[in-house]
């Protein structure tokens, strides 16, 4: 059983950086693929970024390539996600999730996550 609980979500304006950060209970957390998905009003639940269990991978949403960047630290179970040249259609709730089977990479499906947080709101004004 894996517990996610993430911080550092707000309000920020367009241009700006957010660094996201979640934090992991359980000892397996190094076996677990890991990622962030974001949630806008209306919309499905997306894929954002992904990184391997040994973070020598990653993956990123063309949406955000060149602006966000994920990092891992297994010493600490936390992953973390920096936001840089924030735009107004970032803003969404932003969900950790963890696959134990699957890497978190663009066309992984919702069903092939095992365990999520409970989101942190990001909000990027114009």
């Amino acid at each position: 059983q894996v517990q996610l609980v993430e911080s550092g979500g707000g309000l920020v304006q367009a241009g700006g950086s957010l660094r996201l950060s979640c934090a992991a209970s359980g000892r397996t957390f190094s076996s677990y693929a890991m990622g962030w998905f974001r949630q806008a009003p209306g919309k499905e639940r997306e894929f954002v970024v992904g990184i391997t269990w040994s973070g020598s991978s990653t993956y990123y949403a063309d949406s955000v390539k060149g602006r966000f960047t994920i990092s891992r630290d297994n010493t600490k179970n936390t992953v973390s996600l920096q936001m840089d040249s924030l735009k107004p259609e970032d803003t969404a709730v932003y969900y950790c999730a963890a696959s134990q089977t699957r890497r978190l990479r663009v066309g992984v499906r919702i069903e092939d996550v095992d365990y999520w947080g409970q989101g942190t709101q990001v909000t990027v004004s114009s």
